[in-house]
Formats: C-alpha cells, sequence, structure tokens
C-alpha cells in the first residue's frame, strides 16, 4: 500500500464536539473532554478522529459558520487544547481530522465586516453579490434552511448570496485572492499535525446563482485540483468532501487514483431513499430495500479500481441508523449489530459516529427541547402552512438533525457522565440501558461488534481490495454480497428485518465463520430476525 493512501486501511470516527465529552462543567463538550476519552477511542481501535467544526463561530449553525479559520471557539477550548489533542491522538496512534467550512463563512467573520462596508473594499469581492433595488430579489433561488436565498445590505445597495442561514454568506471562489487566503489558512493547520480535512458542502463552491446552479458548478473540479495541488498533495492527508450531489461517474473525478482532487466523497444517494421522490427529506417514505441494494451495488462497482468509496450510516446531519432501518425495540441489538456488518464488509474507508457504536438510538422530544437551526425552522415552516403538527413532529422524530446530537451515553450516572452540569441538549433517557460502561468489556455487545469488525479489516486485506459482487439482487429480505481477491473470498449475508427467512445460498463448505451477531452459533442457512453473518474462505491464512 502506497505511503499516502494509508486511510484505505483506516476506520475513521466520527467526533461532534459540542456532545462528546465535557470536562468543565458548563454542559457543553469540549476538547479536553476529547483527551480524556482517547483510550477508549484507542480500545475501540479507529485510527483518525474527524472533528465536526470546532473553529472560533457564532454558531448559529453549530459551528458550521466559521468567523475565524485559525483560531478555536472558546465553548470548545482553545488554541493551545487543540495543539494538545494533536499531539496526545498521536500517542495513541490516532489522526485528528478537521471540518472545513469553505464553501461560505460566517457573517461576522473579518471578510465579511469588511465586505459589507463598500463595493470598493478589497475584501468585497470575496463573497456573491448582485445588484438590486431591496424588495426585488435578484431571483427566486431558496435558502436550505428556509427563505430566500438573497439578503440585501444597505450599505452597498446589492445583495449577498448565503445557500444556508442568513448568517452564512457564501465566498466567492472565482476570486483568486480568496483562494490564495484559504491555501495558506489549510497549509498552517497541516503544519500544526492535522491527518486531514473534511470538506464541508464542497461540491458547492463553484455555484452559479444567475443560472441556479448550486453544485457541481463548471469551475467545481478546476477549483478542487487548484486547492489540492496548493495544499493536500504536501502532506500525507486523508481528505474527504461533502458531495450531496456526486454521481460515481463525478465521483472518480473527486477520488481519481491519481491523487489530483481528493480522497473520497461522501455521497447520500442512499441516505435519500427514504423519502418521497422529488420531496423534501421530511417527507417520509418506506425504504425501498432492493434499490437501495441496487445503489449499494453500483457505487461498489462503478468505483473499483477508478476512486474510493466512503461508507457510513451516521452523521451529525443524519438520524441514528438503528432508529432509522433497523429495529430500536425488541431486536435493538440484533439489527445494529447487523447494520454495522453489512457496511464494515464492502470496499471503502468506514465511518463511524460517536454513539454508533454503541447501537445510540433516535429522540422524541418536544418542540421547545430541540435545538437544531433547521429542525425549529421547519416546524415553523410547516405549520404556517397548514401542516398538522402531529405530522411535523412525526417528521422532525424520524429526521431532525438533533436525534445525531444528543449527548453521548457514557455511563448510567446523571447525563450519562457527559457533564457534570446541564447539557446543551436533553440526554436520551434511554442512556441507562444503552452506555459505554456497559458494553466496553463485553465482547458480545454493540461495541464489541465494532471492535471487532475494525480488528477483523486490519487483518486481511480482501477488505481493502476485495472486488464486490452483489448476491440475491431481487430477495426482498436478504442484502448478500461477496468481497474476493488472488487469495480470499468475503461472504456477507443479512437478514434486514424482523421475520426469520430462509436463505437460498449454500453454506460456504470450506469457510469460517469470521463474525455473527447471534451468540449460539449458525442454523444451517436460516436466517433469524436481522441476523449478519461473515464468512471467509482463504488460501493462505495471515498470522
Amino acid at each position: 500500500m502506497n505511503r499516502d493512501k494509508w486511510w484505505k486501511n483506516a476506520v475513521i470516527y466520527q467526533i461532534y464536539p459540542r456532545s462528546f465529552a465535557d470536562s468543565n462543567g458548563d454542559g457543553t463538550g469540549d476538547l479536553q473532554g476529547i483527551i480524556s476519552k482517547l483510550d477508549y477511542l484507542e480500545n475501540l481501535g479507529i485510527d483518525a478522529v474527524w472533528l465536526s467544526p470546532v473553529c472560533r463561530s457564532p454558531q448559529d449553525d453549530n459551528g458550521y459558520d466559521i468567523s475565524d479559520y485559525q483560531d478555536i471557539d472558546p465553548v470548545f477550548g482553545t488554541l493551545e487544547d487543540m495543539e494538545e489533542l494533536i499531539r496526545e491522538a498521536g500517542k495513541h496512534n490516532i489522526r485528528i481530522i478537521m471540518d472545513l467550512v469553505l464553501n461560505h463563512s460566517s457573517d461576522e467573520h473579518r471578510w465579511f465586516r469588511e465586505a459589507r462596508k463598500s463595493r470598493e473594499n478589497p475584501y468585497h469581492d470575496y463573497y456573491v453579490w448582485r445588484d438590486g433595488v431591496e424588495g426585488e430579489l435578484p431571483n427566486d433561488m431558496r435558502a436550505a434552511f428556509g427563505g430566500s436565498a438573497w439578503e440585501w445590505v444597505p450599505e452597498v445597495g446589492q445583495y449577498y448570496f448565503h445557500q444556508f442561514s442568513v448568517k452564512q454568506p457564501d465566498l466567492n471562489w472565482e476570486n483568486p485572492r480568496l483562494r490564495r487566503e484559504i491555501y495558506d489558512m489549510i497549509n498552517w493547520w497541516t503544519g500544526k499535525g492535522v491527518g486531514g480535512f473534511r470538506l464541508d458542502v464542497i461540491d458547492q463552491i463553484a455555484k452559479e446563482p444567475d443560472r441556479g446552479i448550486t453544485n457541481n458548478g463548471p469551475r467545481l473540479h478546476e477549483y478542487l485540483r487548484e486547492l489540492s495541488r496548493e495544499t493536500f498533495q504536501k502532506a500525507d492527508l486523508v481528505t474527504v468532501g461533502e458531495a450531496w450531489g456526486a454521481t460515481p461517474e463525478l465521483a472518480k473525478l473527486y477520488s481519481n487514483p491519481d491523487n489530483s482532487e481528493l480522497s473520497m466523497v461522501f455521497q447520500f444517494e442512499h441516505i435519500c431513499l427514504d423519502q418521497v421522490e422529488g420531496k423534501e427529506k421530511w417527507d417520509l417514505a418506506p425504504l425501498p430495500f432492493q434499490k437501495l441494494k441496487e445503489v449499494f451495488g453500483r457505487w461498489q462497482t462503478q468505483l473499483y479500481g477508478k476512486g474510493w468509496n466512503s461508507l457510513f450510516w451516521n452523521n451529525h446531519d443524519l438520524p441514528r441508523i438503528v432508529s432509522r432501518w433497523g429495529n430500536d425495540r425488541e431486536y435493538w441489538e440484533e439489527s445494529a449489530k447487523m447494520l454495522a456488518i453489512l457496511l464494515h464488509g464492502m470496499q471503502g474507508t468506514p465511518y463511524i459516529y460517536q454513539g454508533e457504536e454503541l447501537g445510540m438510538t433516535n429522540v422524541a422530544y418536544e418542540i421547545e427541547e430541540y435545538r437544531d437551526i433547521e429542525t425549529l425552522n421547519l416546524y415553523s415552516d410547516r405549520l404556517e402552512k397548514g401542516y398538522k403538527e402531529e405530522d411535523v413532529l412525526r417528521s422532525i422524530h424520524a429526521k431532525s438533525r438533533d436525534n445525531a446530537r444528543t449527548p453521548m451515553q457514557w455511563n448510567e450516572e446523571e447525563n450519562a457522565g457527559f457533564t457534570k452540569g446541564t447539557p446543551w441538549i436533553r440526554v436520551n433517557p434511554n442512556y441507562r440501558k444503552i452506555n459505554a460502561a456497559r458494553q466496553v468489556e463485553d465482547g458480545d455487545s454493540v461495541f464489541g461488534c465494532y471492535r471487532e469488525l475494525i480488528r477483523l479489516r486490519r487483518k486481511y486485506p480482501v477488505f481493502v481490495d476485495g472486488r464486490f459482487s452483489m448476491l440475491l439482487e431481487e430477495d426482498e429480505n436478504i442484502f448478500a454480497y461477496t468481497r474476493e481477491n488472488e487469495d480470499s473470498r468475503l461472504l456477507v449475508v443479512c437478514n434486514f428485518y424482523g421475520r426469520t427467512v430462509d436463505c437460498p445460498l449454500e453454506e460456504p463448505a470450506n469457510a469460517k465463520l469470521l463474525i455473527s451477531n447471534y451468540k449460539d452459533g449458525e442454523k444451517a442457512m436460516i436466517l433469524r430476525p436481522y441476523e449478519a453473518r461473515m464468512y471467509l474462505e482463504e488460501t493462505d491464512d495471515p498470522k
């Protein structure tokens, strides 16, 4: 494996710092809290930690509105704390991946404070402006969080463009001075020893709002190649771009093995399946299971040898997978393990979102207990449009980003051991049942399953380089596939639902069972509710 491809063998763990561990009792997680949990992360076996944004921010969108890219927000600590985290994580063989928001900044960033003073200000062109008259919008583009994507600034007699909150003005990547400042900032962080970067909505930096284009703009890959050349290629980094509009063909450009752009992208085709087609994520629909298999199969086969996949079920923007496509009630443990085994057998770099390794679940709060700006805006907007409140809350309980943002469940103590103070958002009430203290020493726990999957991935090269083949494509209950290289054949068989089914595949004669989610062993090829098995046939057993 080439030196710059360490991330192909890696498993990456995402931390949402606000909700991970609070060291000072103020109710908000922080960098010192993360440092205190490095032993836990090393025990799990992960190779790198991706931190959701910790740069200085007014926190209008929980840190995805950066006001200073080269400082740490006081809510999380100091720049010295960040430097300590990078050092201490290194002692545990863990790299730190930063989350950079390069599509937009906070309106409190010094660039924007200058930009809005006058059209002649040298920072004015760092942002996207259009002439106009107050009250007459440049066009009808809408912001992702609701309302118009245009905001009037009387000081300059222009509108600025914002794809998200009004406090998140979009940066103008057509300006070479802006790009240079961004490159210098990234190289500054690289010099401090970070192991890579996750790039928020990076597919939107080449926007052309006059044409209604937000993602995959004409100059996108030109910008990415320059960005990579000026920054990422100068160090041994992993880079992953958030690209909601990615297709396998586009992903081959993003993750080309020549390293000209990024290591990989987060694509969301599988994640968008359980919503009404053509509607918003809040418009719920049953998961089309065979479509899920088709999507995974297409990404696995089309990127083989031509790009690289990221593998994930959860992140800070998504509901908990065990509540979404598993069963967080009578088959909570079985379905959490099944979903892990299914995903970690595929080709790509797996990402574990904090608490996923414990089987943490969604919550169902009253509206006043939610903190997410997208959720609160959705609630107000849909009530104004005449939706029934119970229908709106049903959608929020299923899909709110706050499902992922409840505090990490460490133990059975008050507030799940997350804080001695009042948590910034309420802890999931099930923390006495689901917590790290109950699982870390139990090899049969959800945590034990994830730890074993990480160990297996490190031991057997077929996890990294095996060719993927989907089996039983038309089966309405079973997700089965093989991964095969010249030495080994991996077979993964998963019952995706809560009923016992007969599997039409024959049990592999000369294979060993690497991992399963039922303690009492195999029962031929009869799969119990959410049962998952992973078999290995090989000619050369690595020690």
